[in-house]
C-alpha cells in the first residue's frame, strides 16, 4: 500500500514545491496591502508621487494593488510589495495646503527693495480672484538665492490649497508679475557673458 502511494506522495512533493515560489508574490502584495491598509500612509484622494516616479492621485487601496490616477488621466497600477517599499512623498498629509516658491529674476539695475514690494503687492491682491491661492499666511518674498551670474535672484512664497493648484497659480501670477514689472520699469535680464580676448603672439 505504502508503495503504491509512493509515486502520489512523491508527485505531491514536487508540486507542493512548485506552488510555493508561486505563491510567494500573491502573499507578499497581500501582506503589504494589510501593511498599507492599517498604517495608513496613504488613503483614496491622496495625491502622491514615489520614488519610482510615478505621481497623481490614489483611486484605490485593496489587497494586492493600489490604483493611481496621474493628471493625464491614465491609471497607474502599482502591486503592493512595490509600493510598500517605495519611497512616498503625500502632497495631502499632514494637510493638504501647501508652500509655493516662485523664482523671479530682474536686472541688477533694478532697485531690491523695490522688486520684493512690487511681488508682494501682486501676489496679495491675486488672492482675492486666483482660484486656489490663499490669503493666509499672507504673501512673501525672500531674496534668495541672491546674486546670480547676471540677475537679482528672488524667491516668492505664497500658499496654495493643495498640490494640483500650483499650476494655475504658477500661470497666472506670471503673467500678472510681467505685466506689473512692464509697468514699473523692472527689467528682465538676458544671460550676459563677458569674453576676453587675448592677443595672437
Amino acid at each position: 500500500m505504502i508503495g503504491a502511494l509512493g509515486p502520489v506522495l512523491a508527485t505531491l512533493g514536487v508540486g507542493s514545491i512548485a506552488v510555493a515560489p508561486a505563491l510567494q508574490p500573491s502573499l507578499s502584495n497581500f501582506f503589504a496591502g494589510l501593511h498599507l491598509l492599517v498604517d495608513r500612509p496613504l488613503v483614496p484622494g491622496d495625491y502622491i508621487t514615489l520614488d519610482s516616479g510615478e505621481e497623481g492621485t490614489v483611486v484605490h487601496v485593496g489587497w494586492r494593488s493600489t490604483k493611481i490616477r496621474k493628471l493625464q488621466n491614465n491609471m497607474v497600477i502599482v502591486p503592493n510589495d512595490k509600493l510598500a517599499g517605495s519611497v512616498i512623498t503625500n502632497y495631502f498629509q499632514p494637510d493638504r495646503p501647501m508652500s509655493l516658491l516662485i523664482p523671479v529674476s530682474v536686472s541688477y539695475d533694478c532697485d531690491a527693495r523695490h522688486v520684493e514690494d512690487v511681488l508682494i503687492r501682486v501676489a496679495s491682491a491675486s488672492t482675492k480672484d486666483i482660484e486656489g491661492l490663499l490669503a493666509e499666511p499672507e504673501p512673501f518674498v525672500r531674496f534668495i538665492p541672491g546674486f546670480g551670474e547676471s540677475s537679482l535672484d528672488f524667491t516668492l512664497i505664497v500658499r496654495v490649497r493643495e498640490f494640483v493648484d500650483q499650476y494655475l497659480v504658477q500661470h497666472e501670477l506670471r503673467h500678472r508679475i510681467l505685466e506689473s514689472f512692464r509697468k514699473e520699469n523692472i527689467e528682465i535680464p538676458y544671460p550676459q557673458r563677458t569674453l576676453h580676448m587675448r592677443p595672437e603672439p
